[in-house]
């Protein structure tokens, strides 16, 4: 039985994806979620050690990954934990690593842009009178052609 966790944190590097020789496409990526805490004796915020996760991802999730998540971007992933113990040269450890279930970038700290997989029936959409295919999921009064980030890049927080 495992266990479901869900980490904010930074990717390490540029996740790694490849195809196996079953045609099974996998990712792998390393997550660091940074520790911080308030030290009340100085009022400010220090850093207090960063928890390393090996992530990986498979199917449809994993070209999705690998097409949308470069080193050094927020995320937010879920998935499965599994800690494995390992031994090397003499050293003992854990490793820490998550099946990831779902994957997002973290909009604490920035916009996106959204691309629906086209899929099944989505793929053969008959085209609305409007000459655009229709979207069952797209949120009413939502302007899909409105920009993602307000004009002279201003927020409007």
């Amino acid at each position: 039985m495992y266990d479901t966790i869900t980490v904010t944190g930074n990717v390490a590097g540029n996740p790694e994806f490849k195809v196996t020789a079953g045609g099974l496409a996998v990712v792998n990526f390393r997550l660091g979620s940074a520790q911080r805490r308030l030290d009340r004796s100085t009022g400010t915020w220090v850093d207090d050690g960063t928890n390393w996760y090996n992530v990986s991802a498979f199917r449809g999730l994993a070209e999705h990954i690998a097409a949308s998540v470069t080193k050094g971007e927020p995320l937010v992933v879920t998935g499965r934990l599994r800690l494995r113990p390992w031994e090397s040269g003499g050293k003992k450890g854990v490793s820490i690593d998550i099946d990831a279930e779902a994957v997002g970038h973290d909009l604490r700290w920035g916009t996106t842009s959204y691309t629906k997989q086209a899929t099944g029936a989505n793929a053969s959409a008959s085209p609305s009178s409007s000459g655009e295919a229709e979207d069952a999921w797209a949120a009413p009064g939502l302007d899909s052609a409105a920009p993602a980030v307000p004009v002279g890049g201003e927020t409007p927080f």
